[in-house]
């Protein structure tokens, strides 16, 4: 099955294309601006690269959120807009579950992908890899930083990975001490999005693209300013 998966849920945007479970290409992006004038062309050169056109693709995998709700919507609208015209089915990915999976070939058993969220927040969860599988530990949401690390087993090993990491490392410490792990692996998820969208298919749970909705955790501005 050949799959195209997207993240622009962060500065830290991807466009993966993988055959099954099988990386073919890849185009990491790490931008503050607008992912709107890149993720195209990051789409085209993808599936150029194996002499292929958006038609060939069987199904889209794409990360819903949380992350920003401007590149969320880019994502989305991207996307859909591709389902619409294709008839192909979406698997809409968690950011925090994609950025957790990136730690599957580690020695990790506890991870919790940290994303800052701004005005004080973060997006987080907490997850135990069980073969290859994440269970959730501490449920996916936005928190403040010292609600959440107070909700960590300091007692275990955790690893940590995120964009979140650059502002709360030291937070972590007084929680967790030597507990804390920092993964020094990349943000860029658009592979584990791909990864996580081709369990879905294979289990019939990919959706239509009317059914896709982003996954935000919290108002935006301008929701919050109604």
């Amino acid at each position: 099955m050949l799959i195209l998966a997207v993240d622009t849920t962060t500065w830290s945007g991807s466009v993966a294309l993988l055959k099954g479970a099988k990386l073919l290409a890849e185009v990491n992006l790490e931008s503050p601006l607008t992912h709107s004038e890149k993720l195209l062309p990051a789409i085209d050169f993808v599936l150029k690269a194996h002499a292929l056109d958006i038609k060939h693709v069987e199904g889209f995998a794409l990360a819903v959120g949380p992350g920003s709700f401007t590149g969320i919507r880019i994502g989305l609208s991207t996307v859909k807009s591709f389902a619409f015209a294709s008839g192909k089915p979406v698997a809409p990915i968690s950011s925090l579950q994609a950025l957790a999976f990136k730690m599957r070939s580690s020695a990790a058993r506890l991870v919790s992908p940290v994303v800052d969220a701004k005005k004080g927040e973060i997006y987080a969860a907490l997850f135990e890899l069980k073969a290859q599988h994440l269970e959730e530990i501490v449920v996916q949401g936005a928190y403040k930083p010292d609600l959440f690390f107070s909700l960590l087993p300091a007692h275990r090993i955790i690893h940590f990975i995120g964009n979140g990491l650059e502002s709360y490392k030291q937070k972590i410490f007084q929680y967790l001490k030597d507990k804390a792990r920092f993964s020094p692996r990349t943000y860029f998820i658009a592979y584990e999005v791909g990864l996580l969208g081709y369990e879905l298919f294979i289990h019939n749970r990919g959706l239509s693209f009317e059914e896709v909705e982003p996954l935000y955790f919290r108002k935006s501005q301008a929701e919050e300013k109604d």
